[in-house]
Order: C-alpha cells, then sequence, then structure tokens
C-alpha cells in the first residue's frame, strides 16, 4: 500500500512538473542571439552589455503583452559554419521564436541564408553589407544597422567637396571591405567624375601586414586615402602610417573610425582631421540619448561603444515587433516589422517594407586629439532615411520574391 502511494506521489509529481514547465513555456518568449563574442570582444562585449540592459528595461515594464523576455545567445567564433549551427540549435532544441545578432557580413549572409530557408524571422544587427537586404536580400530578414550604401553616402557627402582628385583604398578582403570599397567608389565617381582611383590595397581581416600596405600606398602617390579597416588592423594600419608619414598632408576618409571601440585603442596615436563615421557619446545632447546614457553607466558603470547602442536597439526592435504581432509566427512578425517605427537613443526609426533596412543614422565628424585620447569633433546626425537609394532603385537591386 505504501508503495502504491509513493508511486502515486512520484507520478503526479512528473505530472504537476510538466504542467508547471509547460505553464512556464507559455509565460515567457525565447529570442535567438548570435555573434562573434570570442573574435571580436572590443564590439560584442559592449554590445551584449547593450542587449542586456534592453532585456532587464523590457521586463521590468512587463515584458512582451505580459510574457517575460528570455534570450539565448550563442558564440559564432567569427565562423559562418558554426553560425548555422548555432541557429539550427537555437530553432530545433531551444524553440527559440526569431534570431538576433551576428557582426561580420560573411556571418550574417550564413545566418540569412539559413533564416530564409527555415522560415525563421532574423534581425541582423551589424553586418554592413548591402548584400543582406538587396541582392541577397529574403523576407525574413530584417537589418538594424546602416549600411554600407547609408555610410558610403554620408562619407561622400563630405569626401566629394575635397579637391583631392588621386585616391587609394585600404579595405580588409572579405565580404564587408569589398562591399564597402565598390559603394563608395560608385558614389563618389558619380559626384566626382575627375577622381583616378590609382591603387587598392586587400589585407586580411585581422592579419594585415601594415608595413608592405602602407608601403604600396605611398608608392602611388594618392592625394587621399579611403580606409576600411578596423580593429587591431587599424591599429597597426595608424602606427606604420604615422611612422612613416603616409598621413601627412593626405586626407584620409574612414569608415567605422570614431566608433570608440576603434578609436579608444588608437590613444595618443589617433591621427588627426579623419573624416569618419562613429559614435561620440560624450557630446550628443537629446533626450533620449540622455535617458539611454544614464540607464548604461548606472548599471555598468562605464561609458557605452556603438556596440551598446546596437546591442540594446537589437532587442528592443524585436521586442517591439514581438508585441505588435502578438504572436510568434513568422508571417505574422514580418508584417508587424514592415513599416514599423521604433524609438532608440539616436531618435525614432522605421523598418522598410520596401528591403526590411531600418533608417538608424550614423554620425559624421572628423578625428581629433584630446588629453591624450582619439575623439570625434564637428560631428553631424545624419539620418539612415536620408541616405537610401530610391523605391524604383531598390526594386532593382533586390530579388523579386
Amino acid at each position: 500500500m505504501q508503495r502504491s502511494k509513493r508511486l502515486l506521489a512520484a507520478g503526479l509529481g512528473i505530472v504537476f512538473a510538466g504542467i508547471a514547465n509547460a505553464a512556464m513555456a507559455q509565460s515567457e518568449i525565447k529570442i535567438g542571439e548570435i555573434n562573434s563574442y570570442s573574435l571580436l570582444p572590443a564590439f560584442t562585449e559592449p554590445y551584449r552589455k547593450g542587449w542586456q540592459l534592453a532585456v532587464e528595461e523590457i521586463n521590468a515594464a512587463g515584458g512582451i503583452n505580459g510574457k517575460k523576455l528570455v534570450v539565448v545567445s550563442k558564440d559564432d567564433g567569427g565562423k559562418p559554419a558554426d553560425a548555422q549551427t548555432a541557429a539550427n540549435e537555437l530553432v530545433s532544441s531551444e524553440n527559440v521564436v526569431m534570431l538576433t545578432g551576428t557582426f561580420l557580413s560573411n556571418i550574417g549572409l550564413a545566418v540569412s541564408d539559413f533564416a530564409n530557408q527555415k522560415k525563421v524571422f532574423f534581425l541582423a544587427a551589424e553586418p554592413l553589407t548591402d548584400a543582406i537586404t538587396w541582392a541577397k536580400g529574403n523576407r525574413y530578414t530584417f537589418r538594424l544597422r546602416p549600411s554600407n550604401y547609408m555610410q558610403a553616402a554620408m562619407l561622400v557627402e563630405e569626401a566629394a567637396k575635397l579637391p583631392a582628385k588621386r585616391w587609394a583604398t585600404i579595405a580588409p578582403n572579405y565580404e564587408y571591405g569589398q562591399s564597402a570599397v565598390a559603394v563608395f567608389k560608385k558614389l563618389m565617381s558619380e559626384k566626382r567624375p575627375d577622381i583616378q582611383w590609382v591603387d587598392e590595397q586587400w589585407p586580411p581581416q585581422g592579419k594585415i601586414d601594415a608595413g608592405p600596405v602602407v608601403q604600396a600606398v605611398a608608392a602611388a602617390n594618392p592625394e587621399a586615402i579611403l580606409n576600411v579597416t578596423f580593429g587591431a588592423d587599424l591599429v597597426k594600419l595608424v602606427r606604420e602610417g604615422n611612422t612613416r608619414g603616409l598621413f601627412k598632408d593626405r586626407t584620409v576618409v574612414s569608415f567605422l573610425t570614431g566608433e570608440p571601440e576603434y578609436l579608444d585603442p588608437l590613444k595618443d596615436e589617433t591621427p588627426e582631421g579623419w573624416i569618419v563615421t562613429g559614435y561620440p557619446w560624450y557630446s550628443i545632447k537629446t533626450p533620449e540619448h540622455d535617458t539611454f546614457l544614464k540607464a548604461y553607466q548606472a548599471k555598468y558603470n562605464d561609458y557605452p561603444r556603438l556596440g551598446s547602442i546596437v546591442g540594446y536597439e537589437t532587442i528592443k526592435s524585436a521586442a517591439a515587433i514581438l508585441t505588435k504581432a502578438n504572436s510568434t509566427d513568422p508571417e505574422k512578425l514580418i508584417a508587424a516589422a514592415e513599416g514599423l517605427a521604433v524609438p532608440s537613443p539616436f531618435g525614432e526609426i522605421v523598418f522598410r517594407k520596401i528591403d526590411h533596412q531600418s533608417t538608424l543614422g550614423a554620425f559624421v565628424g572628423k578625428t581629433a586629439l584630446k588629453d591624450g585620447k582619439g575623439v570625434m569633433v564637428d560631428s553631424v546626425y545624419r539620418k539612415g532615411a536620408n541616405y537610401l537609394p530610391s523605391d524604383e532603385e531598390v526594386m532593382k537591386l533586390r530579388p523579386k520574391e
């Protein structure tokens, strides 16, 4: 008799545990997040802090239509195949309702392809290649950050005013670098048909041999240089360029260099007067940014990097999409996201219906030295919507579905 009671109790325990787990599952919504944490910590650690702050704020405000938001995160190690494996595990084992994240353009494209094949909603956070919303765009993929085209158009606006006619380019030899150089050259040549492109250098990403690169560019004797390197490659390029006088009396136009994660490591070696896109968090005076800055500093006792903004706004946008859809069905998420306006620390942004690109903008300014470290000066926020091609052009660039 006692044994049968024990068996009954054990059986009921299992049943109640199953009911509790089911109830817990119904009371939360899981998002999958993938990024190159071990490969690119300078960007991805602030990015992680940003999205964790967003999750905390969302749940404190009642979650997603009353359900707790949970983010399940995986490291892709900077490898497209590992990113696709992570995506598959998140969808099949963790039962996430959407995928977010990725940093490198080739990884973003790999996860976008997975999302399209498996019909899973994917909000790309950081990848900048134009292909992700245009040539290889698909209905399941949206992108937060301003693309190569958008940032190139912002930089060209300033670069076209320069008297320089002879230009050289330095960019990492993978999807992002190739895409950035191609679109900058196209937009610049349209505005300035008198320009000559006298040299191109394509160092491998993360493995630049800066001496020969600087020597080759100097030998071409350009009047201006486009730089697309970032991270440790940028530090090596700047150091070697300063040593050999490459930047003396030459204007440099540079993607991303004004972002604190790339500008800070240059310290007192920061070259002055480069025209850059970036994030001068210390000089942005708007209510939206003030609110974000105070919350971030209170939580982490640190200043934000651009990665912090990207991580924060990725999860805030994902939550807004889920809240509007009031469903986890991918088709309903797409319908909710297309044309959705979302607040951000940089002001309201919209996810465009035509190509799933957000209108988040970027700051354009110049590098300067202040108290022994690099800063951005004369910076102005450029709204992303003002630097996108017409709908007619986008329809030619994006495959029909």
